[in-house]
């Protein structure tokens, strides 16, 4: 057995929790640390379709309130809103892996990703400030229509459609999760440093590769959960291969999982076809004009 710390005992959260205590704050309520549905900050699927339909509302209206209207510029409060989404996103991705490698390291990669305890009151918590995390991602799609840059249909599904996966997830108690989250949080930490970057005016030559990053992200998330979920349900109808065990999760979450994250993939690619082939190819066809 790997000797390492224990669960919710990582050195970083460690130290995290000791200047909390130092500065004398207060404790935050049990809601917001625990998943108590009903309790904790959008918790029911009321209050998720509310905030949905809101965001619709929202950039929709707004993007026609705005047709008339001169741009914003906004470039101070973009970069702000994504310097706190790029460093949020890392400290976040930090703590979540100490507590991944404390029962990954141990108990091997079945347990961590199909055992009901690895679903530890600690990784709950982290899965909750990712959660509330793709709220405050909402506000990517309010800057776009404040500087009238189109509302793409990629970009308002991933967003709202992320907000309603995660919540899923916590919902469905899904050891799995914490493979698609720890790499959309690598993926973020990454994106948002690009757009703080750019909207400073650097010129940053690897956004194409960021893409290829995103598809790659959809690939292992797609391999992993989808060998989660057969996995339960071949088990469940008693259909005995060598490698098969039982995996936690509600059967919901695990399917609407594997639904969304299949989209996600062609619809990325779709977009990478779209942007730099096309692109590619009228360089070329641009290059040959030249030489005629």
């Amino acid at each position: 057995m790997v000797t390492i710390w224990k669960e919710g005992e990582g050195p970083v959260i460690t130290t995290i929790k000791s200047l909390w205590s130092a500065a004398n704050l207060p404790a935050p309520p049990k809601e917001y640390v625990e998943w108590i549905p009903g309790q904790s900050p959008l918790s029911t699927p009321k209050e998720v379709f509310i905030a949905l339909v809101t965001y619709l509302v929202v950039i929709f209206g707004g993007r026609e309130l705005m047709r008339n209207r001169e741009p914003f510029k906004l470039r101070t409060l973009f970069r702000i809103h994504n310097a706190f989404l790029s460093a949020g996103s890392l400290i976040l991705l930090i703590v979540m892996m100490e507590e991944v490698a404390a029962f990954y390291l141990r108990r091997g990669f079945y347990y961590s990703i199909c055992h009901p305890a690895a679903f530890t009151p600690t990784a709950v918590t982290y899965y909750m400030i990712n959660y509330y995390f793709k709220y405050i991602e909402l506000i990517d799609t309010v800057f776009l229509f404040l500087k009238k840059k189109p509302l793409a249909f990629l970009h308002v599904f991933h967003h709202s459609a992320t907000a309603l996966l995660c919540f899923t997830q916590l919902e469905g108690e899904t050891s799995v999760q914490w493979v698609v989250i720890g790499i959309n949080l690598l993926v973020h930490v990454i994106m948002y440093y690009y757009y703080w970057a750019t909207a400073g005016g650097a010129k940053i030559w690897w956004k194409k590769y960021l893409t290829t990053m995103q598809i790659t992200q959809f690939v292992i998330d797609l391999f992993i959960t989808y060998y989660a979920t057969t996995n339960h349900f071949f088990y469940k109808y008693n259909i005995n291969l060598p490698w098969v065990k039982d995996c936690t999760g509600g059967e919901g979450a695990a399917l609407m999982g594997c639904g969304l994250l299949t989209s996600y993939l062609f619809l990325f690619i779709a977009f990478y076809k779209a942007t730099y082939k096309k692109k590619a190819a009228l360089a070329a066809t641009n290059g040959v004009k030249k030489t005629n």
